[in-house]
């Protein structure tokens, strides 16, 4: 891995793998030698353990972003096989951010569907780094619907900052055809199965993110905003990054105990960016073991819980309100503002 392709928290590994290099290179090597690789390919391991055990969601962020992880195209060449890829939406145009087309995984005939962030410039700049237009998300939908007329699940690789934030995308309706992609994601009459391999940023994630199945890899992560949005909104200042995204609960760690995911893919030591074989194997592992289950439930019994897991998203606490004027209505409350809190307390039990 390049210096420049190394993240600033992992220094200490850096110094360790130029050591190992540099001795590796010395010729002939003498059983000293072969013994200080050997000592120093253990303390590789046990570093790199140690700090990405003790991540904080900062770090994940960047892990998340990092220029060499799996991206979606990655995936496509080493999970699935005999991929076509499909173009356009038949209204507007074919946006480059979300791929779409038909796969085999294990023989399982697919529709795969994921954002694409490009690898160079010139890439990234036709995918807009990522951000899928409104168009994007009526290409997904149609795929998608055409998977189910044929009965073929779906697989859904998210991988983006957010929706493109721009003007045109706007006059197009791009908050309108997001909650409408999750509306018809949430009653297709096929099995589908989220994974969030990179960065799941707000609407732009949620937009192919309704599936029976919803897992991220160990090293990525899923928000409503990202750390750098929140900071700006809350405390007028990118510097906060680093407490939003503590507070964001963003992280691997956090979003299986919210239920916002099911499942936790473990990517391989130091980052799926390190070992991409090893990430993929492990994905196409997960998918398979899913598929197989969800492949032969019932129709309607899959449209149950997929309506379930979503409508119970989202938890509160709900106990004994003592009678005093913070809690409840008096007599000498004004009736506006009794009616105010009545109304407030109905909305939170629904």
């Amino acid at each position: 891995m390049a210096i420049g392709d190394r993240l600033p928290f992992e220094q200490p590994i850096a110094e360790l793998e130029a050591r190992i290099e540099k001795l590796s290179r010395l010729s002939p090597q003498t059983p000293e030698t072969r013994a200080e690789l050997r000592r120093l390919r253990r303390d590789l391991t046990v570093t790199t353990k140690d700090i990405y055990g003790r991540l904080t969601a900062s770090q994940v962020v960047l892990v998340a972003r990092h220029l060499n992880r799996p991206m979606t195209t990655d995936y496509l060449d080493l999970v699935f096989d005999e991929f076509v890829e499909l173009h356009g939406d038949k209204t507007f145009g074919d946006d480059r951010a979300i791929r779409t087309g038909w796969a085999k995984l294990d023989g399982i005939k697919v529709m795969v569907v994921g954002h694409q962030r490009g690898k160079n410039l010139k890439e990234r700049d036709a995918c807009y780094f990522g951000c899928a237009h409104p168009e994007g998300y009526r290409k997904a939908m149609a795929k998608m619907a055409l998977a189910a007329k044929f009965g073929m699940p779906v697989v859904c690789l998210i991988d983006t900052p957010g929706a493109y934030p721009g003007i045109g995308a706007e006059e197009r309706g791009q908050a309108q055809v997001i909650a409408k992609s999750m509306f018809e994601m949430s009653r297709l009459r096929t099995p589908i199965i989220c994974v969030v391999i990179g960065e799941g940023g707000s609407g732009g994630a949620l937009g192919i993110g309704v599936g029976d199945r919803v897992a991220m890899l160990q090293h990525s992560c899923y928000s409503v905003i990202s750390p750098e949005g929140c900071a700006g909104i809350l405390w007028r200042s990118h510097e906060f990054k680093d407490k939003a995204a503590e507070i964001l609960k963003l992280t691997s760690n956090d979003l299986p105990a919210l239920g916002v995911v099911d499942d936790v893919i473990p990517e391989p030591l130091g980052g799926a960016h390190r070992n991409p074989t090893l990430a993929a194997s492990r994905l196409k592992i997960y998918l398979r073991n899913e598929l197989r289950r969800l492949i032969v439930m019932p129709v309607n019994e899959l449209l149950d819980a997929r309506y379930q897991r979503f409508r119970c998203l989202g938890r509160f606490l709900e106990g004994h309100q003592p009678e005093d004027t913070d809690a409840g209505t008096t007599d000498d409350m004004p009736a506006e503002k009794n009616a105010t809190l009545q109304r407030h307390r109905v909305s939170v039990r629904v």
